[in-house]
């Protein structure tokens, strides 16, 4: 009897399906469907039932998962004893800038919690990486996108400001005013040229590259920014958020990894945990 057999059947029971199960442990389905056979096969009885959504244990694999689980416990411990860890499972995320901190935070954490012995390195995503996180239009024609926020973008007013008295914001109340200018940022290049198209001038007070620092020189009255509505700035009680009258600024951010990686059970657990968050 192996003891592989016996940790893929372990995880099947506590995942209660064979795809679960094959995520779980980075390896195919038909691998785990043979370990399993091979296990009935040895012990001449039948361990799983399958159904529409996974597999249903029998009594004799409720009798066989705790003794299962005890020596795969003791297997590990005595790796553990002659080894300096278990091995690391490295995944390379591209991230985009201005991503939100609470929100990628968060994601990162549900991957850390998702993926046993995770060593995550973060890099531009134009560098060489597994899987990067980026707006829908930066995707590649070899790659498949997995929508994760949808950024929805209005204009931050500092409250004492006159024009933060307005429910919506026209694009003639912008013509002049002071404008803290973010680049790159393509949901504020469509905000120019449509101030161009109604000859509204664009007046730029200050030129910076973060989200964060256009906060501050918001909050300091320095001028009005085009800013995504994260929690952490909808929450701000420096200012006011006001929408752009008849103008769509929003964009789709998501993952997007090389579609010949599709069965990857890596990029397949990455996967999940980014629809798991875009759903939260």
């Amino acid at each position: 009897m192996e003891l592989r057999s016996l940790k893929y059947f372990q995880v099947v029971y506590e995942q209660g399906s064979v795809s679960g199960a094959a995520r779980k442990c980075f390896v195919s389905q038909p691998s785990i469907t043979a370990a399993i056979q091979h296990l009935e096969t040895t012990l001449d009885t039948r361990l799983f039932v399958r159904h529409a959504r996974g597999v249903l244990p029998t009594s004799a694999a409720d009798k066989l998962y705790p003794v299962a689980k005890e020596m795969n416990d003791n297997a590990k411990s005595i790796l553990n004893l002659f080894s300096d860890g278990p091995s690391p499972v490295p995944l390379r995320l591209g991230l985009m800038r201005s991503l939100g901190a609470s929100r990628m935070g968060s994601l990162l954490k549900q991957l850390n919690n998702r993926i046993e012995q995770l060593e995550l390195t973060l890099v531009e995503p134009d560098e060489p990486c597994d899987a990067r996180i980026v707006m829908s239009q930066s995707v590649n024609t070899n790659e498949v996108f997995v929508p994760i926020w949808q950024d929805e973008y209005q204009l931050a007013i500092p409250k004492s400001w006159s024009l933060a008295e307005k429910e919506f914001i026209e694009l003639a109340d912008l013509h002049g005013i002071a404008f803290i200018n973010r680049a790159p940022c393509s949901a504020l290049d469509k905000l120019k040229e449509e101030m161009q198209i109604s000859d509204v001038q664009f007046q730029p007070r200050a030129n910076i590259r973060t989200v964060e620092y256009a906060l501050q020189l918001v909050n300091a009255e320095i001028g009005v920014a085009l800013l995504p509505c994260w929690q952490e700035i909808t929450q701000a009680q420096e200012f006011v958020l006001r929408p752009i009258a008849h103008l769509d600024l929003s964009k789709s951010i998501g993952l997007a990894y090389k579609r010949v990686a599709h069965n990857s059970s890596l990029i397949c657990a990455v996967v999940e945990t980014c629809e798991l968050a875009s759903i939260s």
